[in-house]
């Protein structure tokens, strides 16, 4: 009996961190949608060439945004340490049986704290490999082959693997609206450009 109020305990503290970590990527969507309304990133300048501050932004909103980003994303990434530390609990109590409330393991949670989105797909053509892989534009890209936010340094880096691919299989993980999809992609030679009939753009920390 006492085991089974610890393990409920333990749950419910499980859960009630994830609904503050969806409270903080609500919140971290709407400062993003602040900086976009202005037209900047986290690291354009807000200073023009004189070293005055830009008058087509409003620079102390800008500031404070970034500075409210700065600190949520330090806050999720200690939230998402104490959701692990949970999880071990929880599976240590229940003798490891999956829970159908919460994520079973915690591969699940390193992808939730790890695997950001770090590409969007900007262009799809028709009947290309991508198309029949089933990627759509605007999928945000969470892993292509062996390539993630955590090691993904530029598209170069994406061609390359590409051009080793030619006729493998690649398995694509992305992100639809709230959906996790996981496809299979096999670059090759087709009617149009290149082996994939796709588009992809970096997207910046704050997009993530």
């Amino acid at each position: 009996m006492v085991v089974d109020m610890e393990l409920q305990e333990a749950k419910d503290y499980v859960l009630q961190l994830m609904k503050d970590k969806d409270k903080i990527e609500a919140d971290l969507k709407a400062l993003a949608e602040v900086l976009e309304t202005n037209h900047v990133g986290m690291d354009d300048p807000l200073v023009d060439s004189e070293g005055y501050p830009r008058s087509d932004i409003d620079v102390y909103q800008i500031r404070h945004t970034r500075h409210k980003i700065i600190c949520l994303k330090n806050d999720y990434k200690g939230l998402m340490n104490k959701i692990e530390e949970g999880l071990h609990k929880v599976h240590a109590l229940s003798g490891n049986q999956a829970e159908s409330s919460i994520p079973s393991t915690t591969n699940d949670i390193q992808d939730m704290v790890q695997l950001d989105p770090f590409l969007r797909v900007n262009l799809v053509s028709p009947n290309s490999p991508a198309e029949i892989a089933g990627i759509k534009v605007d999928d945000l890209i969470l892993e292509f082959g062996s390539i993630d936010c955590r090691n993904f340094k530029s598209l170069k880096d994406i061609g390359t693997l590409v051009q080793n691919s030619r006729y493998k299989t690649v398995n694509v993980k992305i992100k639809r609206g709230s959906d996790i999809i996981a496809l299979t992609l096999i670059p090759r030679p087709w009617i149009g450009n290149g082996l994939l009939g796709c588009n992809v753009i970096p997207l910046e920390m704050i997009e993530r």
